[in-house]
């Protein structure tokens, strides 16, 4: 048996709406928004009786997903937005964009500050890293040709 694809990777935030828009103005589309409770869920996630608001963002091409989701119950118990790159664990999705100075001063007037700079990989990539709307860690890379 053989692994089909990566389906997409979640991110816990507080504030559902304000992380759309910004992943929204990055260039993601909102695939869909429910509400997920029941014992059922709980059964998947070990967590019990959940509810939780979940909005699933597409990228334009419509390869990559990622999962939102902001826990209504039980309360969220820990808080890693503010680790540092090299923390264990997850940390960042990382996005190919255009043109990586208009994405920042886009992103910019949703929240979003540059963690270091923008620096050059020889002559394949601009990089950056970015924190956007509750810390989340982005990374930014628009490839040279």
């Amino acid at each position: 048996m053989a692994l089909k694809r990566m389906d997409n990777v979640g991110i816990v935030v507080e504030d559902l709406e304000a992380i759309v828009e910004f992943f929204r103005e990055l260039g993601l589309e909102l695939e869909g928004r429910g509400t997920i409770e029941g014992e059922w869920a709980g059964r998947v996630t070990g967590l019990g009786d959940q509810q939780v608001e979940v909005a699933m963002m597409r990228t334009s091409d419509g390869h990559s997903r990622l999962e939102l989701s902001r826990f209504i119950r039980p309360a969220v118990i820990a808080d890693h937005r503010t680790a540092p790159v090299n923390s264990l664990g997850y940390l960042r999705a990382m996005f190919t964009v255009d043109d990586i100075d208009e994405t920042l001063e886009r992103l910019r007037n949703r929240g979003a500050q540059l963690v270091g700079e923008v620096v050059q990989y020889e002559n394949v990539y601009r990089l950056c890293y970015i924190r956007g709307p509750e810390g989340l860690l982005i990374g930014l890379a628009e490839e040279l040709n």
